[in-house]
C-alpha cells in the first residue's frame, strides 16, 4: 500500500509538472503572438503613415517645380489659380483680411463686393467650409509669422491628399490582411495620378477638400461590416464612419450623390442578405443624422432634402417597418421580401417625386438638365449647357485612358480580381437563395472571398462607380483609386487565389500553399516591374523645371490694380473674372458658378453676333464700367466645330443656318469681340480702348454716349 501510494504521488507530481509546462508554453505562444500583431499592426502603420507624408511631399515638390513657386512675386502666385479655384482662394484671404472671424463669416454670408447688383451668400452658393476652416487654422495656430498664408492653404490640400492615400493604404490593408497591398495601392495610385486625382489642375477644387474623408470614410466602412470584429474597433469604426460622413458632406456640394452610390450597394449587399442587416441600417442611420445636420448648418440648403439619398435611405427604412410588422413565415412577409428590391425604388422614385413638388429647390437643376441632355431625353440651345455637354470631363472617356491603365498592369489586375470576386459572390447568392447559412467564419482552405461582407460592397461599389466612369470622364477621378486599392487587395490576398484553386480544384500542389506563395510573389513581381519602369520617370518629373508665366495676365492684373477706380466694375468672361477678383479686388459682373444662371448669362454676349447697342444695354444694366475681351476666346479654333465659346452663342441666339447638311453662322451684325477692335461707330460711340496687350484688350464703357463718327 505504501509502495502504491508513492507511485501515485510521483505520478501526480509529473502531472502538475507537465501541467505547469503546458501553461508555461501557452503563455509563451499567447505572448509571440501578441509580439506578432503588434509588430505587424506597427510596421503597417508606420507604412501607411509614411505612405501619405511621402506622397504630401512629392506634391509640394513637383508643385514647386511647375510654378517655380516659392521664387514668384504674390501677384504671379495668385494667376496660377484659374477659374472657380482662384474665386475660393479669393474667399480665403478675405477672411484673413477681416477684423474678426465673426466678422469675416458674416461679410460672405451678405456678400455685395464680388458681384455688382447681387447680394450673394457666398459660403452657401459656393460650400466655404474649407476655407473658414483653413483661415481658423492659420489665425489659431498663430501662423501669421511663420508662413505665408498661400503655403499653409495649399499645404492643407496637399496634407489632405497624403489622408487620402493613407486611407486607401488601410482599406486595402484591412481587406488583405497584409500591408504590402497598402504599398501597392499606393505605388499604383501615384503612377496613374493622371486618372486618379485633379490636384495638378485644380488645387482648391471642393472634391480635392472633400474625397480623402470619403476614402477615411470607406476605410472605416470597411472595418465595420467585417464579421470578426471585437466591440470595442466596431465602436470604433462606427464613430468614424459618422465623422468621415458628415465632414464629407460640409465640403463638396455633390457629395450626397456619392453618398446615395454608396447607399445602393450597402442597399444590394443586405437584399442579397451578404451582410448583418443591424450593422447596414446602422449606416443608413448615420445618412439621415448627416443629412439633417447638413441642412441645418448649410443655412437650410433644399438640395439636401431633394436628394435621391435622403429618398433611398427614407424607403428603406418604412419597407423595414412593413416587414417587421408582417409575422415570419406568413405568405404576406415572404411576398415582401421577394419584392423587397421593387417595394425599395417604387417608393424611392415616388418620394422623391413628392419633395421635389413641395420642398422649393434650384440649386441642383442645371444638373438635372444636364443629366436629360446628356442621355438624349431633351435637347437645348441653352449656352451654358451646351459648353458643359463640350467639356472633355463630360464626355465618354477616351482610348488613352485605358491604355495607360493598361500600361501600368492595373487595368488586367483589376479584371482579373473583379472576376473571381463576382463568380464567388454569384456562387454565394446561388447558396442562399438554396437556404443555405452563411459561415460564421470564413477560413482560407473553404476559398469563399464571396463570403466577405466588406468584399462584396466593394466590388458592387467599384462596379457603380465604373459605370459612371464608362458615361463621364470626369467620374474617373471617383473610380480609379478604388480601381488601384481592389486590384492590389486582389494579388496580395491569399483567400482570392485559393478560391481560384477550389475552383480548378489543384492536386498536384498544395492549394494552401500556393495561394500564400503566390499572395506574396505576385504582388512583389508587380512592384519590382513598376519600380524599374515608373520610378526613374517619377525622379525626372521632379528634377525637371517646368516654365509657366502668364506676362499678359500679370500686365493686366497690374494696370487694373493702378489705373482702374476703385469703384470700377470689370465685364468678360467668368473664368477671367474670377481671377481679377483674386488679384486686384475689384467688383466683377459674374463668376464661374453654374449653378446660377443668372451670373452666366451676364457676359456671355460679348463674343456672340449682336449689336454695339445690344451690348452696351446689357452691361450697363449690371452697372459694368470696364470690358475685358480675350484674344484667345475671340478667334478660337477649337478641335471640335460647334464646341467653341462663339459657336455655341450663335446656337443659343439663333444665328446658325442649315443648309445643304451644313450650318452657317448668319446675322446682320458682325461679331463684337471683333468689329470693337476696329475702332469705328457705333462701337467707339459706346466703349473707348484704354489698354491692351497680346492677349487682352480693355475698353471703359462710356457713362457718356457720343455719336460723331
Amino acid at each position: 500500500t505504501a509502495q502504491n501510494l508513492t507511485k501515485w504521488l510521483q505520478r501526480r507530481e509529473t502531472k502538475k509538472t507537465q501541467s505547469w509546462e503546458d501553461r508555461q508554453n501557452v503563455s509563451y505562444r499567447i505572448f509571440n503572438m501578441l509580439i506578432q500583431r503588434f509588430a505587424k499592426l506597427f510596421f503597417g502603420c508606420l507604412a501607411a503613415v509614411t505612405s501619405g507624408m511621402m506622397y504630401a511631399v512629392y506634391l509640394s515638390t513637383y508643385h514647386e517645380r511647375k510654378f517655380w513657386f516659392s521664387s514668384r512675386q504674390e501677384l504671379e502666385r495668385e494667376i496660377t489659380f484659374q477659374g472657380d479655384s482662384a474665386i475660393y482662394y479669393s474667399f480665403y484671404k478675405e477672411l484673413l483680411k477681416a477684423p474678426s472671424f465673426e466678422r469675416g463669416v458674416y461679410e460672405l454670408t451678405h456678400n455685395n463686393k464680388t458681384i455688382s447688383l447681387k447680394t450673394i451668400n457666398a459660403v452657401q452658393q459656393m460650400t466655404l467650409y474649407p476655407e473658414l476652416i483653413a483661415s481658423v487654422l492659420y489665425q489659431a495656430s498663430g501662423s501669421e509669422e511663420v508662413i505665408e498664408p498661400v503655403y499653409f492653404y495649399i499645404g492643407i490640400v496637399f496634407g489632405l491628399q497624403g489622408i487620402y492615400v493613407t486611407a486607401l493604404f488601410v482599406t486595402s490593408w484591412v481587406m488583405s490582411g497584409t500591408w504590402l497591398a497598402g504599398m501597392l495601392t499606393v505605388a499604383w495610385f501615384i503612377i496613374n495620378r493622371t486618372d486618379t486625382t485633379r490636384i495638378d489642375y485644380s488645387i482648391p477644387s471642393r472634391e480635392n477638400w472633400a474625397l480623402p474623408y470619403f476614402a477615411c470614410q470607406v476605410a472605416a466602412l470597411t472595418g465595420y461590416l467585417k464579421k470578426s470584429l471585437n466591440c470595442s474597433a466596431e465602436k470604433f469604426c462606427y464613430l468614424l464612419v459618422s465623422a468621415s460622413t458628415y465632414t464629407f458632406m460640409m465640403m463638396w456640394e455633390y457629395s450626397h450623390y456619392l453618398l446615395f452610390v454608396q447607399a445602393v450597394s450597402l442597399f444590394l449587399l443586405d437584399s442579397f442578405a451578404l451582410a448583418q442587416t443591424e450593422k447596414v441600417y446602422e449606416v443608413y442611420k448615420i445618412y439621415l443624422f448627416s443629412l439633417f445636420l447638413g441642412y441645418l448648418l448649410q443655412f437650410e440648403n433644399s438640395a439636401l432634402l431633394v436628394s435621391p439619398l435622403l429618398s433611398l435611405v427614407a424607403a428603406l427604412m418604412l419597407s423595414k417597418c412593413l416587414q417587421m410588422n408582417m409575422k415570419k413565415g406568413t405568405f404576406m412577409s415572404r411576398l415582401l421580401k421577394i419584392m423587397h428590391i421593387y417595394l425599395v425604388l417604387t417608393i424611392t422614385v415616388t418620394l422623391n417625386f413628392l419633395l421635389k413638388m413641395f420642398v422649393p429647390h434650384k440649386e441642383n437643376e442645371h444638373l438635372l438638365k444636364f443629366i436629360e441632355v446628356k442621355l438624349g431625353l431633351n435637347t437645348t440651345k441653352n449656352f451654358t449647357m451646351n459648353w458643359l455637354l463640350c467639356q472633355e470631363s463630360l464626355q465618354a472617356p477616351s482610348q488613352d485612358f485605358f491604355l495607360r491603365l493598361t500600361q501600368s498592369s492595373l487595368l488586367p489586375f483589376y479584371i482579373l480580381v473583379l472576376i473571381i470576386c463576382l463568380f464567388s459572390v454569384t456562387q454565394v447568392i446561388f447558396r442562399r437563395i438554396c437556404g443555405e447559412p452563411l459561415k460564421e467564419t470564413v477560413k482560407l482552405e473553404d476559398g469563399r472571398i464571396g463570403e466577405r461582407p466588406e468584399i462584396v460592397y466593394h466590388v458592387i461599389h467599384t462596379i457603380l462607380l465604373g459605370c459612371l466612369a464608362m458615361c463621364l470622364e470626369g467620374m474617373k477621378y471617383l473610380w480609379t483609386p478604388y480601381v488601384c486599392m481592389l486590384a492590389a487587395f486582389g494579388v496580395c490576398s491569399p483567400e482570392l487565389w485559393m478560391t481560384l484553386f477550389k475552383w480548378l480544384r489543384l492536386k498536384a500542389v498544395h492549394p494552401i500553399l500556393l495561394a500564400l506563395i503566390l499572395s506574396m510573389a505576385v504582388p512583389t513581381i508587380i512592384g519590382f516591374s513598376l519600380w524599374k519602369e515608373f520610378f526613374p520617370r517619377i525622379m525626372t518629373e521632379l528634377s525637371e523645371l517646368q516654365e509657366f508665366y502668364d506676362p499678359d495676365t500679370v500686365e493686366l492684373m497690374t494696370w487694373i490694380k493702378r489705373q482702374a477706380p476703385v469703384a470700377a466694375v470689370f465685364a468678360g468672361s467668368p473664368q477671367l473674372m474670377g481671377v481679377i477678383k483674386l488679384c486686384t479686388g475689384w467688383m466683377v459682373s459674374s463668376l464661374p458658378l453654374y449653378n446660377d444662371d443668372d451670373l452666366i448669362k451676364r457676359n456671355e454676349n460679348i463674343y456672340s453676333k449682336r449689336s454695339a447697342e445690344d451690348i452696351y444695354k446689357i452691361l450697363t444694366s449690371y452697372k459694368a464700367s470696364f470690358l475685358v475681351i480675350e484674344d484667345s476666346i475671340c478667334n478660337e479654333v477649337g478641335p471640335v466645330r460647334g464646341c467653341r465659346v462663339k459657336d455655341l452663342l450663335d446656337i443659343a441666339n439663333g444665328h446658325v443656318v442649315c443648309e445643304e447638311g451644313d450650318s452657317y453662322a448668319y446675322s446682320k451684325y458682325g461679331r463684337f469681340c471683333h468689329e470693337i477692335k476696329m475702332n469705328y461707330s457705333p462701337y467707339v460711340n459706346y466703349f473707348t480702348r484704354v489698354y491692351w496687350n497680346r492677349s487682352y484688350f480693355v475698353y471703359r464703357i462710356n457713362t457718356v454716349i457720343s455719336f460723331q463718327s
